[in-house]
């Protein structure tokens, strides 16, 4: 019988998505046990996402326990994943991924009065929000799910911004007030979905991995990273990449947007080749800049 060791974030989500991958793994015959971990983004909750340097804040530790032979898979939210893995890891496997849409939690964005006050951590989050309500005062939020989803209605604040995803796993998703469609708002890269890295000369491993593996949803996300990748930037930047498969074919939506939502460009890109997929739709967006950047736009393209 196998035995893998899996390593995750100590938070209840962190857990419950490792939980679901011990699950599936157990079913196809491994022996698992977690390793919970606590990650820079984890220790500093009064502190901006934007401002702790986005990128691999909840996914660092984690990957250098995997190095260190203390684990064998590392477990993450694709979402939080760096856009390449570090040398001698790979993505291994991809789940079946749940929605990935953002959720508004407390008031739909028609409900929020004028000036309405919405709190999120992600600039993507923010700047979309903008661009349709310029009015809303937009306030920075961390701390695990359960603190954020309390503090809707208090303090002020009338809606905060969530993962359908993270209440789908939670069984709460009878609390969100509207689900944000996603071809407009569109998600974060790898939102959804859970991304599975093991060590590339683990073999033993990577084959456990391959029975769980959903491979529309790892096409996909890889998709999406590519983007990612092209434009070389993490979640402190205002962009967003959603891929799914339709007749065979993957189609992307991808989004650039400045901060403060006045400005943006938008594209779609269709092919079967995820690999180059979200690069080539990347450099397009660049090029329907001119080259330059947006105004109100962080860090540039």
């Amino acid at each position: 019988m196998t035995s893998l060791r899996l390593a995750t974030r100590k938070s209840p989500l962190a857990l419950l998505q490792a939980t679901i991958v011990k699950d599936l793994l157990e079913k196809r015959g491994a022996s698992c046990e977690l390793v919970a971990l606590e990650t820079s983004g984890d220790q500093r909750l009064d502190v901006p996402l934007a401002q702790l340097g986005g990128e691999g804040i909840f996914a660092v530790e984690i990957q250098r326990a995997l190095l260190r032979g203390e684990a064998d898979v590392a477990v993450h939210s694709a979402k939080d994943l760096p856009s390449e893995s570090p040398d001698g890891l790979m993505l291994a496997c991809v789940p079946e991924r749940a929605d990935p849409a953002d959720v508004l939690v407390g008031r739909s964005l028609a409900g929020l009065g004028p000036g309405a006050t919405v709190a999120t951590g992600s600039p993507r989050r923010r700047a979309l929000l903008l661009e349709r309500r310029p009015d809303l005062h937009i306030v920075e939020l961390r701390g695990n799910m359960a603190t954020r989803l309390a503090a809707a209605g208090r303090n002020g604040i009338d809606a905060i911004v969530a993962a359908a995803a993270a209440l789908e796993r939670l069984e709460s998703s009878d609390v969100a007030s509207e689900r944000l469609d996603e071809s407009w708002f569109i998600p974060q890269v790898g939102q959804g979905a859970i991304a599975l890295e093991a060590r590339m000369d683990d073999l033993e491993t990577l084959m456990s991995l391959e029975q769980i593996n959903n491979e529309d949803a790892f096409a996909c996300v890889l998709a999406e990273r590519s983007f990612l990748r092209e434009l070389g930037v993490g979640c402190s930047i205002p962009a967003g990449a959603h891929a799914r498969i339709i007749d065979g074919m993957i189609e992307m939506r991808a989004v650039m947007i400045a901060i403060d939502g006045t400005n943006s460009v938008r594209g779609v890109a269709t092919g079967k080749k995820y690999e180059s997929l979200g690069s080539q739709l990347a450099r397009h967006l660049r090029d329907e800049l001119g080259g330059g950047s947006l105004p109100g736009w962080v860090g540039g393209a």
